[in-house]
């Protein structure tokens, strides 16, 4: 029984695949979540996951020829899926906002931003190109960058990496959206500008009571800023549940295996252990592994794993994990973890006696 229930976006078996000369890639097969109003859903996986693709699709962004879309994408109770061309360029960037990855090519090289900021206004508002321009002058101001009736007229170069993606928040936020939609908003920044910018989405949350989805590849990067937690694998949910669940008793080998790849310092300033990789490297979305898609990495996978597709199931009130190792199997193999064995002592201390072994963490993953 499925946990899902009402809000602002409902996601039902959103199906993206893509018809390629090696084949049909299914970079989405079978998502579905929820988004409230004013909450964060933090959407975490590997590069090739799927997360980025679901999300696009909302916007309207993955619709071309070779492209295969099915399922539901409910907002506000209108189905954007089945929505034409025209209502899409309505909805994105003034309901539905979305903040990319590299802000440095997103934004017009050529253009200053401020002629940016107000072609953003424009597009959707019957407003003189001054009362724009005040507008694009406000938001800069409220995303943090100094002088901002100066800086409205530089260009992206003249703007640091940290200060092109408040640029860009300022864009997104500019006609007031009810869901923002951040990929990876601090990806290539340092730790500290990092911070600063996930601080500014949530004050800006607050403020506007925005709905966000927070993609990113790293839990850390959710751990304080996530109301729920989504962890996709191969196209799919592979986990969902309250953040503190995901980070208190996670269920799913995947998951633990994303946090332990977290980098801990202790008080001394000192790294606690050496990073342990998820072993192995993310599969094919042209040929997904039969079975449990990550059962060729899982140190605790099962001869049955390479047969039968787990689906997610209820593990308690608002948790659910697709796994087909029992619910008792999962706690005490996440116990010997926290207490730190590596993966071989779990299983022997679990007694797993017939794992299948997974390729040797020295093959590695992505380390996150």
């Amino acid at each position: 029984m499925s946990l899902l229930g009402e809000g602002l976006l409902q996601v039902r078996d959103l199906r993206v695949h893509f018809e390629t000369e090696d084949g049909v890639v299914k970079a989405v097969d079978g998502v579905s979540f929820d988004v409230q109003p004013g909450r964060t859903l933090g959407i975490v996986g590997e590069s090739g996951s799927g997360k980025s693709v679901a999300n696009l699709t909302i916007l309207g962004l993955t619709r071309a020829p070779n492209a295969r879309i099915s399922g539901e994408i409910l907002f506000d109770g209108e189905d954007l899926a089945s929505a034409p061309p025209a209502r899409m360029r309505q909805v994105r960037g003034n309901d539905i906002a979305m903040i990319f990855q590299d802000p440095l090519s997103s934004l017009h090289p050529f253009y200053k931003v401020g002629t940016q900021l107000v072609e953003a206004v424009r597009a959707h508002r019957d407003v003189p190109e001054s009362q724009a321009r005040q507008r694009a002058v406000e938001l800069l101001g409220l995303v943090g960058i100094p002088e901002a009736a100066r800086r409205v007229d530089d260009y992206p170069h003249e703007f640091s990496g940290g200060m092109r993606q408040r640029v860009m928040i300022a864009m997104a936020l500019v006609n007031d959206p009810k869901l923002l939609i951040a990929d990876e908003p601090t990806t290539a920044l340092d730790v500290t500008t990092q911070a600063q910018i996930l601080a500014l989405i949530d004050r800006l949350q607050r403020e506007f009571g925005m709905a966000v989805i927070l993609i990113t590849h790293d839990l850390g990067v959710v751990a304080e800023n996530a109301d729920r937690i989504a962890v996709m694998y191969a196209g799919r949910i592979v986990e969902r549940a309250p953040a503190r669940t995901i980070f208190a008793a996670p269920q799913h080998p995947y998951t633990w295996g994303l946090l332990r790849s977290i980098p801990r310092i202790s008080a001394a300033d000192e790294r606690e252990e050496e990073l342990v990789p998820i072993p192995g490297t993310p599969p094919s979305l042209i040929t997904v592994p039969s079975g449990c898609s990550f059962h060729p990495r899982c140190p605790y996978a099962r001869p049955r794993h390479r047969e039968v597709d787990p689906q997610l199931e209820r593990v308690d009130a608002d948790h659910e994990v697709a796994c087909l190792l029992s619910t008792e199997t999962r706690a005490a193999l996440w116990e010997e973890l926290r207490a730190g064995a590596d993966p071989v002592e779990a299983v022997a201390a679990v007694g797993l006696s017939d794992t299948v072994a997974a390729p040797a963490a020295a093959t590695t993953g992505e380390r996150r």
